[in-house]
Protein backbone atom coordinates (compact mmCIF):
# COMPACT_ATOMS: atom_id res chain seq x y z
CA UNK A 1 0.00 0.00 0.00
CA UNK A 2 1.41 3.37 -0.97
CA UNK A 3 0.46 6.69 0.40
CA UNK A 4 0.41 9.78 -1.71
CA UNK A 5 2.12 12.87 -0.40
CA UNK A 6 -0.27 15.60 0.65
CA UNK A 7 -1.19 17.99 -2.14
CA UNK A 8 0.80 21.17 -2.21
CA UNK A 9 -0.63 24.55 -3.04
CA UNK A 10 0.30 25.90 -6.44
CA UNK A 11 2.96 28.57 -6.29
CA UNK A 12 3.29 31.31 -8.79
CA UNK A 13 6.38 33.31 -9.53
CA UNK A 14 5.83 37.04 -9.73
CA UNK A 15 7.88 39.17 -12.08
CA UNK A 16 8.80 42.81 -11.72
CA UNK A 17 8.77 45.10 -14.75
CA UNK A 18 12.53 44.81 -15.26
CA UNK A 19 12.40 40.98 -15.32
CA UNK A 20 9.41 41.11 -17.66
CA UNK A 21 11.35 43.31 -20.10
CA UNK A 22 14.40 41.05 -19.90
CA UNK A 23 12.30 38.00 -20.74
CA UNK A 24 10.86 39.88 -23.70
CA UNK A 25 14.33 40.87 -24.91
CA UNK A 26 15.37 37.21 -24.70
CA UNK A 27 12.50 36.23 -27.00
CA UNK A 28 10.29 34.44 -24.49
CA UNK A 29 7.19 36.20 -25.83
CA UNK A 30 7.96 36.07 -29.54
CA UNK A 31 4.74 35.59 -31.47
CA UNK A 32 2.59 36.16 -28.38
CA UNK A 33 0.63 39.13 -27.10
CA UNK A 34 1.25 39.42 -23.36
CA UNK A 35 0.97 41.99 -20.60
CA UNK A 36 2.15 42.12 -17.00
CA UNK A 37 -0.69 42.29 -14.46
CA UNK A 38 0.25 42.39 -10.77
CA UNK A 39 3.49 40.55 -11.44
CA UNK A 40 1.89 37.82 -13.56
CA UNK A 41 2.45 37.49 -17.29
CA UNK A 42 -0.95 37.18 -18.94
CA UNK A 43 -1.52 36.15 -22.54
CA UNK A 44 -3.98 38.43 -24.29
CA UNK A 45 -6.75 37.27 -26.62
CA UNK A 46 -6.39 37.64 -30.37
CA UNK A 47 -7.94 40.78 -31.81
CA UNK A 48 -11.01 39.98 -33.89
CA UNK A 49 -12.79 42.42 -36.20
CA UNK A 50 -15.54 43.61 -33.77
CA UNK A 51 -12.77 44.40 -31.26
CA UNK A 52 -10.69 46.23 -33.88
CA UNK A 53 -13.68 48.18 -35.20
CA UNK A 54 -14.64 49.25 -31.66
CA UNK A 55 -11.07 50.42 -31.06
CA UNK A 56 -10.99 52.39 -34.30
CA UNK A 57 -14.27 54.17 -33.53
CA UNK A 58 -13.34 54.90 -29.91
CA UNK A 59 -9.87 56.14 -30.89
CA UNK A 60 -11.39 58.58 -33.40
CA UNK A 61 -13.95 59.89 -30.91
CA UNK A 62 -11.45 60.32 -28.06
CA UNK A 63 -8.86 61.86 -30.38
CA UNK A 64 -11.36 64.57 -31.34
CA UNK A 65 -12.57 65.09 -27.76
CA UNK A 66 -9.06 65.41 -26.28
CA UNK A 67 -7.38 67.30 -29.14
CA UNK A 68 -4.87 69.77 -27.69
CA UNK A 69 -5.12 68.19 -24.21
CA UNK A 70 -3.60 64.76 -24.69
CA UNK A 71 -2.62 62.10 -27.16
CA UNK A 72 -4.08 58.70 -27.92
CA UNK A 73 -1.93 55.68 -27.06
CA UNK A 74 -3.31 52.54 -28.75
CA UNK A 75 -2.36 49.26 -27.06
CA UNK A 76 0.69 50.90 -25.55
CA UNK A 77 2.02 49.97 -22.11
CA UNK A 78 1.28 51.89 -18.94
CA UNK A 79 3.90 51.47 -16.20
CA UNK A 80 1.78 50.93 -13.08
CA UNK A 81 3.68 49.52 -10.11
CA UNK A 82 4.27 45.79 -10.67
CA UNK A 83 2.04 45.89 -13.75
CA UNK A 84 2.38 46.92 -17.33
CA UNK A 85 -1.07 46.61 -18.88
CA UNK A 86 -1.57 47.50 -22.52
CA UNK A 87 -5.00 49.11 -22.62
CA UNK A 88 -6.66 49.21 -26.00
CA UNK A 89 -6.93 53.00 -25.82
CA UNK A 90 -5.44 55.44 -23.34
CA UNK A 91 -5.57 59.21 -23.39
CA UNK A 92 -2.24 60.49 -22.11
CA UNK A 93 -1.74 64.12 -21.04
CA UNK A 94 0.59 66.29 -23.10
CA UNK A 95 2.48 65.01 -26.15
CA UNK A 96 4.36 61.76 -26.75
CA UNK A 97 7.61 63.74 -26.89
CA UNK A 98 7.06 64.75 -23.25
CA UNK A 99 7.80 61.17 -22.12
CA UNK A 100 11.17 59.43 -21.82
CA UNK A 101 9.60 56.11 -20.73
CA UNK A 102 6.20 54.45 -20.71
CA UNK A 103 3.53 56.73 -19.21
CA UNK A 104 2.60 55.95 -15.61
CA UNK A 105 -0.92 57.34 -15.73
CA UNK A 106 -3.61 58.45 -18.14
CA UNK A 107 -6.49 60.86 -18.27
CA UNK A 108 -8.74 58.03 -19.45
CA UNK A 109 -8.22 54.34 -20.16
CA UNK A 110 -10.52 52.18 -22.28
CA UNK A 111 -10.60 48.45 -22.91
CA UNK A 112 -12.55 46.93 -25.80
CA UNK A 113 -14.09 43.74 -24.49
CA UNK A 114 -15.37 40.84 -26.52
CA UNK A 115 -14.06 37.84 -24.53
CA UNK A 116 -12.65 39.47 -21.37
CA UNK A 117 -15.60 41.41 -19.88
CA UNK A 118 -15.45 39.83 -16.38
CA UNK A 119 -11.72 40.56 -16.05
CA UNK A 120 -12.03 44.04 -17.56
CA UNK A 121 -14.81 44.94 -15.10
CA UNK A 122 -12.97 43.57 -12.05
CA UNK A 123 -9.19 43.00 -12.20
CA UNK A 124 -8.46 45.75 -14.70
CA UNK A 125 -10.90 48.15 -13.04
CA UNK A 126 -9.18 47.67 -9.67
CA UNK A 127 -5.75 48.04 -11.25
CA UNK A 128 -6.62 51.33 -12.97
CA UNK A 129 -8.49 52.67 -9.92
CA UNK A 130 -5.52 51.89 -7.68
CA UNK A 131 -3.30 53.74 -10.17
CA UNK A 132 -5.55 56.79 -9.71
CA UNK A 133 -6.89 56.87 -13.27
CA UNK A 134 -10.03 58.98 -12.95
CA UNK A 135 -11.96 57.53 -15.90
CA UNK A 136 -12.00 53.92 -17.07
CA UNK A 137 -14.28 52.73 -19.85
CA UNK A 138 -15.07 49.21 -21.03
CA UNK A 139 -16.72 48.93 -24.42
CA UNK A 140 -18.58 45.59 -24.41
CA UNK A 141 -18.84 44.78 -28.13
CA UNK A 142 -20.91 41.63 -27.49
CA UNK A 143 -23.50 43.22 -25.17
CA UNK A 144 -23.27 46.53 -27.05
CA UNK A 145 -22.82 48.49 -23.82
CA UNK A 146 -20.35 51.07 -22.61
CA UNK A 147 -19.32 50.67 -18.96
CA UNK A 148 -18.07 53.92 -17.43
CA UNK A 149 -16.13 53.73 -14.16
CA UNK A 150 -15.31 56.95 -12.29
CA UNK A 151 -14.23 58.35 -8.97
CA UNK A 152 -11.55 55.93 -7.66
CA UNK A 153 -11.61 55.61 -3.86
CA UNK A 154 -9.63 53.47 -1.42
CA UNK A 155 -11.43 50.39 -0.12
CA UNK A 156 -11.71 49.89 3.65
CA UNK A 157 -8.42 49.83 5.57
CA UNK A 158 -6.43 46.63 5.33
CA UNK A 159 -7.58 45.67 1.84
CA UNK A 160 -4.79 47.64 0.18
CA UNK A 161 -6.78 48.40 -2.94
CA UNK A 162 -8.90 51.03 -4.57
CA UNK A 163 -12.15 50.70 -6.50
CA UNK A 164 -14.25 52.98 -8.62
CA UNK A 165 -17.08 54.55 -6.66
CA UNK A 166 -19.39 54.91 -9.66
CA UNK A 167 -20.10 52.44 -12.44
CA UNK A 168 -22.63 53.31 -15.13
CA UNK A 169 -23.36 51.47 -18.30
CA UNK A 170 -25.40 52.38 -21.30
CA UNK A 171 -25.92 51.50 -24.90
CA UNK A 172 -23.50 53.37 -27.14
Amino acid sequence: MSTKPPPTAARTFRFNREQYHRLGALGFFDGKRVELIRGEIVEMSPINWPHQLGKIKLTRALGAAFAGIGWINEQGPLAIGDSEPQPDVAVIAGRPEDYTDHPRTALLVAEISDTTLPEDNTTKAELYATAGIADYWVLDVVGRELHVFRDPRPLPAGLGATAYHTHHYKLP
